[in-house]
């Protein structure tokens, strides 16, 4: 029981350090698109707070882990954020190295 808590503990601050870290990322390609000053400072703040929860995460996972599942979910959040809202594509290898990605985290927790 205790072990399905840390496991649920770790994909909760992992969950919310990715979605901080995509906001992050969209309000700093805002600030390159625009020029904005506030958007940099808002992003680089909400980059702060994702990496305090990423950190409160090792405290349930072992680093080589943590980093791999943070690595692959964040890089699907921002594919998708990047293809649905700023409209970019993708080719082939693209889209197969991200289901390499999905592929590499399932293995990981069989």
């Amino acid at each position: 029981m205790q072990q399905e808590l840390f496991k649920l503990a770790f994909f909760a601050l992992i969950a919310l350090a990715v979605a901080l870290e995509v906001v992050g990322d969209v309000l700093f390609k805002k600030w390159a698109l625009d020029g904005r000053t506030t958007l940099l400072l808002l992003g680089l703040g909400v980059y702060f707070v994702g990496a305090a929860f990423w950190a409160f995460s090792l405290r349930y996972e072992f680093l080589s882990k943590a980093i791999s599942v943070f690595t692959v979910l964040n890089m699907v959040a921002i594919v998708l954020v990047g293809v649905l809202y700023f409209k970019e594509d993708l080719n082939l290898m693209n889209k197969m190295g991200i289901a390499l990605g999905v592929v590499s985290l399932i293995l990981m927790e069989l």
